[in-house]
Parts: C-alpha cells; structure tokens; sequence
C-alpha cells in the first residue's frame, strides 16, 4: 500500500470486531480490518476520518465498544468536517437511495479519499448500479487489501 492511498472507512467496518467472528466472512473482513488499521499507524497507507463517523460512534449504547472505536478513529491523518458542499452532495447521494447516514460518510469519503470501505452489501450494490453517479472506489475491507496489496504484483 501506496503512502498515497486515502481510506474512508464507515462505521460498519470500525464495528467488525465485535460482529460474530464464528462467521468466515465477518471473521475475514476484521482481519483486512485490523491491516488496514495496522498499514495506517505504520504510515503506509492514510485514514480519513469524519465529524460523521465521531457522531454515529457517540450513538453506541455499549461503552466499551464505544470506547475502542474511539481509539481506532484516533488512528486517522485527517478528519473531514461537514460543510454546505459535503452536505448538498449527500443529499444527491441519499436521493440515489443510500441512507442519510451513508450518504454523508460517502459525501466525505468523496471530498478526501481515494476508496471508501464498508462491509454493508446494500451500499456496495447500490454504487455498483449507478457507478458513474459516485466520486470514488466503494469496496469491502477484503477487497481493499486484496486491491492494495497486490497492486503491482
């Protein structure tokens, strides 16, 4: 991974580790997860953070769950603040049918990175669909360090 790759993460991918690992998947996308967070603090790669992600993160009823995503949103070089632009292009990117939630972190995945990273399908599908309509590269942790790892290989 390149020092010029910028990662979006959203919350679903910072809350991984604490789905059911006992599923290959889950338990596969935490482990590109923690790569990813590791290639961050190692300063091969940089994660773009957000005022959206502190907020949806603050909503967590569980503290300790809370508290360790905090620590890994500590991680990122930048945090992206909502303005009158990011918050106009989310609600072209809501009206595309992403959640207003979603649409926000994509708007500020769109204003800093180069990949925005989640681990929800429906976002995946529904950028798949209108491709043209989005600003960058949406994938799942998996396909990120597969994409990134490889590159050049």
């Amino acid at each position: 991974m390149t020092s010029r790759t910028r990662v979006y993460l959203d919350t679903s991918v910072y809350n991984r580790p604490f789905d059911d690992q006992n599923q290959t998947r889950v338990r596969l996308e935490t482990e590109a997860f923690l790569l990813i967070l590791e290639k961050a603090i190692s300063k091969s790669i940089s994660i773009v953070g957000s005022s959206v992600l502190a907020y949806e993160n603050s909503q967590s009823p569980f503290f300790e769950r809370k508290e360790r995503v905090s620590s890994y949103l500590s991680v990122a070089s930048k945090s992206i603040r909502l303005t009158e632009v990011i918050k106009q292009r989310a609600q072209t990117v809501e009206n595309a049918g992403i959640d207003s939630i979603d649409a926000l972190h994509i708007a500020c995945a769109e204003s800093s990175a180069d990949f925005f990273v989640t681990c929800d399908d429906s976002i995946i599908k529904r950028v798949k669909r209108k491709p043209e309509m989005f600003k960058i590269e949406v994938c799942n942790p998996l396909e990120l360090v597969l994409k990134e790892v490889f590159r050049g290989a």
